[in-house]
């Protein structure tokens, strides 16, 4: 089959959206590992037609059994991404992104197959969530690397969960179907930072779990990280203080002491999911 974008996506989508001949000729493996996080935007809108190609490109990833359990919704109302900004904690950032995106899991689809088919549906448990979890995580992923190649930037929000049930409103989302991410697009107003990761021996195994080395790892990561990516404020200074050494597993310490989404797990039931 020949390696052209709109043949390859003509090949997946009865709908296929045009593409540019020239959207296909980066780097991709060097656009991957370069990667970061996008917080600031020029004011200059994304393509509609762009957004439908990276949809339709995240949309190819992977999906459990053909499912599909997935969905995207484009925030093209600037009074709707204003309202998602506002439920996500008002980040100044989040609002000045000309496109916001809420990637969703769905297993209302399947459910919906089985109500037409008079079939019942047999996997009422955990499972269904997990399943529709995963694909909308694998999309996500899939929509990020595909932005990136074409030299848009990105930041996931995981915040759409603060305020799932708000959020869930806002789009109008049916029983089985959740909000699982946000995403930030838009125009890079310069390259974003590569942040450093863990060393690869300690997130990487061979052939079993180990952490033997992580204490010493992880000790060792915080002072490099601490060096050349310093954080510029500190978290709940009014409980723990001003710390001189703070590093990154301070960080995620001081952030994972406050309570998050608490009631995430009541929405979802909320939403029809039994989580046995």
């Amino acid at each position: 089959m020949p390696k052209n974008i709109q043949t390859l996506l003509a090949a997946r989508f009865s709908d296929a959206p045009a593409v540019a001949a020239d959207e296909d000729k980066q780097d991709l493996l060097q656009t991957m590992a370069g990667r970061g996080s996008c917080r600031a935007f020029r004011d200059e809108p994304v393509e509609a037609d762009t957004l439908d190609m990276l949809c339709a490109i995240a949309l190819s990833s992977p999906t459990k059994s053909d499912l599909q359990q997935r969905d995207i919704i484009l925030l093209h109302d600037p009074e709707v991404r204003q309202h998602l900004a506002s439920l996500v904690g008002g980040q100044a950032w989040v609002g000045e992104a000309p496109m916001l995106a809420v990637f969703c899991g769905n297993n209302r689809r399947q459910r919906l197959l089985h109500e037409w088919q008079g079939v019942p549906f047999a996997n009422d448990h955990l499972d269904a969530l997990f399943n529709a979890t995963a694909d909308a995580a694998i999309a996500l992923g899939a929509f990020v690397t595909a932005a990136e190649v074409v030299g848009l930037g990105c930041c996931p929000i995981s915040a759409v969960r603060n305020q799932a049930h708000a959020v869930s409103d806002l789009l109008g989302l049916p029983a089985h179907v959740f909000p699982f991410a946000g995403l930030a697009i838009g125009h890079p107003r310069a390259p974003a930072p590569v942040a450093k990761r863990l060393p690869l021996h300690v997130t990487r195994h061979i052939d079993r779990y180990g952490e033997d080395t992580l204490r010493q790892a992880v000790q060792t990561y915080d002072s490099d990280r601490a060096k050349s990516q310093p954080y510029a404020a500190q978290r709940f200074t009014e409980t723990f203080g001003e710390s001189t050494a703070y590093s990154w597993s301070t960080d995620k310490v001081r952030q994972y002491s406050q309570p998050e989404r608490a009631d995430f797990g009541a929405y979802i039931r909320k939403q029809g999911f039994c989580l046995d």
